[in-house]
């Protein structure tokens, strides 16, 4: 008889050989930041110099590369090239979709009760500037974000900010669900998926958000002060709010430059950042999808949640609290403390080289390939051993 797994062939086996982490280090802390694939490092170390010989660095090369990394990122996400900007940062891609979205006096702009600032701080503004009312959605039980998300989303509702898992707990948001409703009543969908996207399978073709926004330096695998914005095609005529060269039609013709031409770049272009090529960092991002595509983010999914869903069960039988498995994402989960969090727990775990953090009420465990079944298992002999 076969004994073996039939899903076993869907896992990916470790990966720790492809990062720069010691063998005492128990790394479990994705959440916060990403450690640095070799891949990437090196990509990075050869663009540190290449501009100690700009004349090496041509004109082609301000648009061949990122180009190809907007083609990555829309691969990623099931979109077009076309679709995607270049931005730094959550909070500018929040900002683009608050100067291209309608919003009238006294509407609703949706939001989660303690969600990430970078989705909410823009948000508050625009209400503020529009007259609108910021509106916290909150789950008292712990019974489930979807459901209470779709009671909130009526005809006044003007915007829907969220992200694809609470970023304290990891509880899951049922998106397509929400994309539904949002359509249905007229309200723009506008997701930060910074905590989500590389980990979870996501297709705006089934979610269809008016813009989508993701950093890179966390489960994207990629460096700081890089991110992507998607814009619905229905915003491609939009306004940006930074005005570039590059975003410019014929921009690639320097001799015409001060032509200071009016038309912008096909599609969401219009949106990038100036010095949207950053020759440091891009090659570091293109690297970096290129090896989330070459696992396969349903593959990474499944991976890690057969990680998380071991480290849950511990976590109970030592009398912790985690949301329900039907309720939260694949990659982390909230570990919730009956007494509350212990003083200097951080501290102490990481005495015994255990990485986690903590945000509001819950401790993070956000593995990543890099981890095995026995990294979890020292958090949690740690963990019993120091709650008694």
């Amino acid at each position: 008889m076969n004994t073996e797994d039939p899903h076993t062939e869907t896992l990916i086996p470790l990966q720790k050989h492809l990062f720069d982490i010691p063998s005492e280090i128990t790394y479990l802390n994705c959440c916060y930041m990403s450690p640095q694939l070799l891949s990437v490092s090196e990509a990075g170390r050869q663009a540190l110099f290449r501009k100690q010989r700009p004349w090496k660095v041509t004109i082609p090369d301000f648009f061949e590369e990122t180009e190809k990394t907007r083609g990555l990122f829309a691969e990623l996400i099931e979109a077009e090239p076309g679709d995607i900007a270049i931005i730094p940062a959550t909070s500018y891609g929040v900002a683009v979709a608050a100067k291209n979205l309608e919003v009238a006096p006294g509407s609703k702009i949706l939001m989660l009760h303690e969600q990430f600032p970078s989705n909410v701080l823009g948000w508050q503004e625009l209400a503020q500037l529009k007259n609108a009312k910021t509106i916290f959605l909150k789950d008292p039980s712990n019974s489930g974000w979807t459901e209470i998300i779709l009671d909130a989303i009526d005809e006044s509702t003007s915007i829907v900010a969220l992200p694809h898992v609470h970023w304290s707990d990891g509880r899951m948001i049922d998106l397509p669900k929400i994309g539904h409703r949002c359509r249905e009543t007229g309200a723009a969908l506008v997701l930060d998926l910074t905590q989500s996207l590389g980990a979870m399978p996501f297709s705006v073709k089934e979610v269809q958000p008016d813009f989508l926004i993701a950093s890179t330096y966390k489960w994207l695998l990629g460096p700081y002060s890089m991110g992507f914005l998607y814009a619905d095609p229905k915003h491609h005529q939009g306004k940006p709010i930074e005005f570039n060269w590059i975003q410019r039609k014929h921009s690639e013709d320097f001799t015409g430059l001060a032509r200071y031409e009016k038309e912008y770049q096909p599609g969401a272009r219009r949106f990038d950042v100036g010095e949207r090529s950053n020759f440091m960092l891009m090659p570091m991002v293109h690297a970096a999808l290129q090896q989330i595509l070459e696992w396969q983010v349903p593959k990474i999914s499944k991976t890690l949640n057969k990680l998380t869903s071991e480290a849950a069960n511990w976590a109970e039988q030592i009398g912790l609290q985690v949301a329900a498995a039907d309720q939260r994402g694949p990659h982390f989960f909230g570990v919730g403390f009956p007494d509350g969090i212990p003083d200097g727990l951080l501290e102490s775990l990481s005495k015994e080289q255990v990485f986690v953090s903590i945000r509001g009420k819950s401790m993070r465990v956000s593995p990543h390939l890099f981890n095995n079944l026995q990294d979890l298992e020292k958090l949690f002999a740690i963990l019993k051993h120091q709650l008694g």
